[in-house]
């Protein structure tokens, strides 16, 4: 007789048998789970494949992946955006919208939902976020001056009026972060740029501010360069840049690429030139020649023009793909409607496309494989493969302008 604890053989078989036809269930399920739960529009987590396009005529923006190459839905409610721009929290979950109108916007973009606008000034054309995220600063036309901002309340924490003579305030440009809660900004009508250092606001002390006077005339757009040493600002009063070693023990304003138009008749400026988007590729600076058909080629170790490269018009935006081995350059009227694609070892252009009519900015992916480019009067976002350029998509929006990527969040100057 057997034991009463022990199952008969063909029992345990079966439940042998059971047992792995279990195990091969879960085994199936768990191959299948990753399609299954693939985010989707309205189940986003991760936010470092996201990004925003400004959509100028509705005051709105479009949310995008930029690994499916979609657009995931829009946020509403922002004002004029004709001249918008935006930066990112840390951790690329808000953004933090400069509106023409002067107004400061923070978006949520997992929810697509307006947190918090407020109506800080006049005429508003862009801003920065500090090194630690905390604050965030505006800067302004109207009144002339930047003012900073709580980056999660929006409550105001300081209002520094750019006046530079009793009574006479000049319009900001060129506003970027440096390490230590500290700003620093162009004064277009002052000839000056300021620094502002914030690192005591916590305590209640007042922003302290150094100031470079007699820059040059009319500096009208700036940039870090990406190690954060350099701070270059465009001129727009005469040629040549003027530039700010921060790493000196004392930082001074140098002249750079002082005539580089001269003995050249001066053309009609059609459109401003953006720096902020500016490219830098080995050693070498490619910055956009105000109101001339040439991109310049400058080493960033001596700052000294090593060439110039023929475009088909004015360039607004010259950028760098972020492996530094392609240079992408857009341009103003009458030629808006191309994109020039500048190969860096040989210097020429090796690709002109006409992605739309009215182009007005483009964004790489982090890695540079694609690029996002805005046609503001066709209604249209193409998405371009860098190596190929062959178009990968093409997406509607209402009057596009900017786009920006949250891995901006992470970039010195951006």
């Amino acid at each position: 007789m057997k034991p009463a604890n022990h199952l008969p053989t063909r029992c345990l078989a079966g439940l042998s048998g059971l047992l792995l036809s279990l195990q091969l269930s879960l085994l199936l399920s768990a191959c299948a789970s990753p399609a299954a739960t693939e985010p989707g529009p309205q189940n986003i987590v991760g936010t470092g494949d996201l990004g925003l396009v400004v959509e100028r005529a509705s005051g709105s923006l479009q949310l995008l992946n930029t690994s499916r190459r979609e657009l995931l839905g829009r946020i509403e409610g922002l004002g004029d955006l004709s001249h918008a721009s935006l930066v990112y929290s840390r951790d690329g979950a808000h953004a933090y919208v400069f509106g023409r109108d002067g107004a400061l916007s923070k978006v949520h973009l997992p929810s697509r939902r307006l947190l918090a606008r407020v109506q800080q000034s006049g005429n508003s054309i862009g801003g920065a976020i500090s090194q630690d995220g905390r604050l965030v600063a505006a800067q302004n036309y109207q009144p002339g001056g930047i003012k900073v901002f709580d980056s999660v309340t929006l409550a105001e924490v300081a209002d520094i009026p750019a006046e530079y003579a009793p009574g006479q305030r000049s319009r900001v440009v060129g506003l970027a972060e440096l390490p230590g809660q500290r700003f620093i900004f162009s004064l277009f009508d002052a000839d000056e740029i300021w620094i502002a250092d914030l690192s005591g606001i916590a305590a209640g002390r007042p922003p302290q501010l150094q100031k470079f006077k007699d820059v040059g005339r009319q500096p009208y757009d700036a940039l870090i360069t990406p190690d954060g040493r350099h701070y270059i600002a465009g001129l727009f009063g005469e040629d040549g840049l003027a530039k700010i070693d921060l790493w000196a023990a004392e930082p001074r304003v140098e002249r750079i690429l002082a005539g580089y138009g001269r003995g050249q008749q001066a053309l009609p400026v059609f459109k401003m030139p953006h720096l902020r988007g500016w490219a830098v590729a080995g050693r070498h600076a490619y910055l956009p020649a105000i109101g001339r058909h040439e991109v310049l080629v400058v080493d960033t170790e001596s700052w000294q023009e090593v060439g110039r490269i023929a475009v088909a018009g004015q360039p607004v935006f010259v950028m760098a793909r972020p492996d530094g081995r392609q240079v992408w350059v857009n341009f103003a009227l009458p030629d808006y409607d191309r994109v020039q694609v500048i190969d860096t070892q040989s210097r020429q252009i090796i690709q002109t496309l006409k992605p739309g009519r009215a182009v007005l900015h483009m964004e790489f992916t982090p890695r540079g494989e694609s690029v996002w480019i805005s046609a503001r009067d066709d209604n249209q976002i193409s998405v371009i493969d860098t190596a190929s350029f062959a178009v990968q998509a093409r997406l509607p929006a209402a009057s596009p302008s900017g786009i920006f990527f949250t891995s901006r969040a992470q970039r010195s100057g951006f």
